[in-house]
């Protein structure tokens, strides 16, 4: 029978974030499932939307024998630690060691693409390169990639199969794990790596632009699939993580077998014009402004991105731009109880709304100003009386399109009302890109005119279809809606930091 080990390392990593991804995060997992490792692993992991389930299902139809190794995943944040990096590795490679001793044909690796440590910039291509040492030459390794990977020249030469996400938000995970079984049963078959090809785009893609929701990436990879349906290669397109500060950073296209050369240059060809690439963001108070007028006549929420706070992009999720900005401009004395905002991170302030409890009131100052990628503060913790409308605990299992049956961990949360505005506060980061997340503090998004969520694109999957309009917002954060605004010490010169 084959055997085919399994093991995941998933972090996109921002480097100029505030908070380091350690040992503790990758155990909490909080928007991920927490590190196992062993059969708890594959029980854990199948049947979910993420790439190893597609993977394992793909697996039990091909008849492989699955050998699960470790998973681990922390939320986005800045560098994964030695520690963490060198712990995830030695579990993995330590399986893998074993596996040899018994006969292995092949590894497949569940990886983001974008991990950068602190020792090794690209930390993907590392684990690949150490796999292979011990694997030797003739077993396949194959890896899943999340659509803003940061893909490098060593990870396509080490690796016999890459294959990325097709949407953002990302909602074919586990369709992108049983496309990388497809690669490993060629290479299975074939007894050798397919041609393999691969092109770099000279700029950075702001996030904001990236959505497969809108043009242009909704075009472009309708027509991907057209060529590769046309050619006979199994394409991706990468449009990377626009915050990683190291040489590759940025977005590739390549592709593997058939007509691969003719394929990956049709393709680039198209996703390499800059001018489509230019997202519309708006400063906080304006958006807020915009999103009030919008909000007057709308017979459906209006959603605002907070997305220079996105947990998922390496935010803490805890700055208070946008909250400030709709109590400036009064949006919930125009509506009590009708505007909210969440997640916001501030684990203190939850365990005070559950000591004093639902209707008691608070004088305290919420979220946290954080040093910026532009060296400023961000804005002060709104200072004032809150009421404690509801609380909810821990774990919440999620219901919308992208990662439907996962459960996540926001530990005691609350929602608190200041001035009509309702906000849903965290002790775990995760990125608001499912409604159950508001609803998990009582709030019903569905009922609200106006709704700010923690995040750059991800919430479009569950959040477009109750939405009469959606507007991205600038306010200030760690994570920057303009790649160009960063402070760049190591990218290559060759690319450029706007489109």
């Amino acid at each position: 029978m084959t055997r085919i080990l399994i093991a995941g390392y998933q972090h996109e990593t921002n480097t100029f974030a505030p908070s380091l991804a350690d040992w503790a995060a990758f155990n909490t997992g909080e928007n991920f499932p927490a590190f196992v490792r062993g059969q708890a692993m594959q029980a854990q992991l199948t049947g979910i939307n993420i790439p190893v389930g597609g993977f394992i299902d793909a697996a039990k139809r091909e008849g492989w024998q699955l050998v699960p190794s470790a998973w681990a995943g922390a939320t986005p944040s800045s560098y994964v630690t030695r520690d963490a990096f060198e712990r995830i590795s030695e579990a993995i490679l330590e399986d893998v060691r074993a596996a040899m001793a018994q006969g292995l044909d092949g590894v497949y690796l569940d990886l983001h693409g974008a991990a950068v440590a602190e020792h090794a910039d690209d930390s993907e291509g590392e684990l690949i390169a150490r796999i292979r040492a011990v694997v030797g030459p003739q077993v396949p390794i194959v890896a899943s990639l999340d659509l803003h990977a940061n893909v490098t020249e060593r990870m396509l030469r080490l690796a016999d199969g890459l294959v990325a996400y097709r949407t953002y938000p990302h909602i074919d995970m586990a369709d992108t794990g049983e496309r990388a079984a497809v690669l490993m049963r060629e290479h299975l078959r074939a007894g050798a790596k397919r041609p393999v090809q691969a092109k770099r785009l000279p700029f950075l893609i702001p996030l904001n632009a990236q959505s497969t929701w809108m043009p242009p990436a909704q075009g472009l990879y309708d027509t991907l699939a057209r060529i590769e349906a046309e050619t006979g290669c199994m394409l991706s397109f990468c449009m990377g993580f626009p915050a990683s500060d190291f040489a590759e950073c940025g977005p590739v296209v390549w592709g593997h077998g058939g007509s691969v050369d003719s394929a990956v240059q049709r393709l680039y060809e198209l996703v390499s014009e800059p001018g489509q690439w230019r997202p519309d963001v708006l400063p906080a108070r304006e958006a807020v402004a915009q999103a009030l007028s919008v909000a007057e006549s709308a017979k459906a929420p209006v959603v605002l991105a907070d997305t220079q706070d996105n947990p998922g992009a390496g935010g803490d999720s805890n700055t208070t731009g946008m909250l400030h900005a709709l109590l400036q401009q009064g949006a919930g004395k125009r509506w009590p109880g009708q505007v909210a905002l969440g997640l916001l991170y501030d684990p203190v302030v939850a365990r005070k709304a559950h000591e004093v409890g639902v209707g008691a009131s608070l004088d305290l100052a919420l979220g946290k100003a954080v040093l910026t990628f532009t060296g400023q503060d961000s804005d002060p913790p709104v200072q004032g009386r809150f009421v404690v409308r509801a609380l909810g605990m821990d774990d919440c299992e999620l219901k919308g399109p992208m990662m439907t049956g996962v459960k996540v961990r926001i530990g005691p949360c609350a929602c608190l009302e200041i001035d009509g505005v309702l906000v849903a506060v965290a002790s775990g980061k995760m990125q608001m890109l499912d409604r159950e997340l508001f609803r998990a503090v009582g709030i019903h998004p569905e009922q609200m005119k106006l709704l700010v969520v923690k995040s750059s694109n991800h919430f479009r999957a569950d959040f477009t279809p109750i939405a009469s309009r959606v507007l991205v917002a600038k306010a200030a954060g760690p994570m920057a809606a303009d790649p160009g605004d960063l402070p760049w010490k190591k990218l290559s010169p060759q690319t450029r930091t706007r489109p």
